[in-house]
């Protein structure tokens, strides 16, 4: 089978996204630190334990696994942490990707499928967006991923290097077969964090901000489902082995969803109410954020699956239902013992 090196593979969507390879008859090699990832996510190949800023780390994962290809997810990912934290930002984000570019370059690997983001276009000027939008990111997360981009993409001239750059919007759902639970540490997304508020296993939902320009008040987004990620990811690492050398694509619905509209949603579709309270706007939230697909649609055939509310909200509910009774059970298994 073709080794696939996945960084970040223990993580939420590199998991999802190895699950899907090893669906297609791939073999995902997970290369992790696993200071945010999680060894329980590593199920459908060997994990490599390193650090993406160490050289001889990356250089023992090439030389044993000698992988042709890589999938790079390996970066910080919580906006407000990036605010208060830029240099470890940068150092994680830039000089780790930097440091796997020369890893591959070092071992014959030319091909690589870039994680990205819509932070990288910042406060739109028009929706939906599209791919040749202006990429005006306003915080660090934001820039060090269009930094990110800009390095592929100059490398990618200079030397003999296919990329994929996928740009998506809110990452959302759970996996629908249960084989892997959503799992952030601090959890800082929409819906797992106003289904942990209906279930009363956290704090009420805090919605900042109700008097934007949008149909109700409050903020939309385009949601898309983690599984439907995964599923292009591997999409792009197919196109560009058939021959593309470069995609620059969004993955999102073109659908956007306000937090009311989430909220009453998960109260239909659960029976909970999700209490919440109300707060004031936060610096740099874009009032809505919404993808033009077309391009991936039409490059990669993508249609997402599973991105329907619906299957979003029921996935990880059940996803956040079946962790909290597993941390209730160690817990009482950790009573009796003691």
């Amino acid at each position: 089978m073709q080794p696939i090196l996945v960084t970040g593979g223990a993580g939420f969507i590199g998991a999802h996204t190895c699950k899907n390879l090893a669906a297609q008859g791939l073999y995902p090699i997970v290369f992790d630190n696993l200071s945010r990832g999680h060894r329980e996510l590593v199920q459908w190949g060997p994990l490599h334990v390193g650090d993406i800023l160490q050289r001889t780390d990356l250089d023992e994962a090439f030389e044993r696994y000698q992988p042709r290809s890589v999938i790079h997810f390996a970066a910080y990912a919580y906006v407000g942490e990036s605010v208060a934290q830029p240099l470890a930002y940068y150092r994680n984000n830039v000089a780790g990707l930097i440091h796997v570019l020369e890893a591959m370059s070092r071992h014959g690997a030319h091909t690589i499928v870039f994680s990205s983001s819509c932070a990288t276009y910042g406060i739109p000027d028009a929706l939906p967006i599209t791919e040749n939008a202006a990429q005006n990111p306003i915080n660090p997360y934001g820039h060090s991923k269009l930094i990110c981009e800009q390095i592929l993409l100059e490398v990618a001239a200079a030397q003999k290097l296919r990329v994929a750059l996928l740009r998506y919007f809110n990452a959302s759902g759970a996996d629908p077969d249960g084989d892997l639970t959503e799992w952030h540490d601090p959890e800082t997304h929409l819906i797992p964090l106003a289904i942990d508020a209906a279930s009363g296993v956290a704090p009420p939902l805090q919605i900042f901000g109700t008097n934007y320009p949008t149909q109700d008040g409050t903020c939309e987004r385009d949601f898309i489902h983690v599984s439907d990620l995964a599923s292009a990811h591997v999409a792009a690492l197919q196109r560009l082995g058939d021959g593309t050398e470069r995609l620059i694509l969004n993955l999102g619905t073109g659908r956007a969803y306000s937090i009311l509209e989430i909220v009453s949603a998960i109260a239909r579709l659960t029976g909970h109410l999700v209490p919440v309270t109300y707060g004031p706007r936060r610096p740099g939230d874009p009032a809505a954020l919404v993808a033009d697909a077309s391009r991936a649609e039409r490059l990669l055939e993508f249609r997402p699956k599973y991105s329907d509310l619906e299957t979003i909200i029921r996935t990880t509910w059940q996803s956040r239902t079946d962790r909290t009774l597993s941390q209730r059970a160690r817990g009482s298994r950790h009573a009796v013992s003691s």
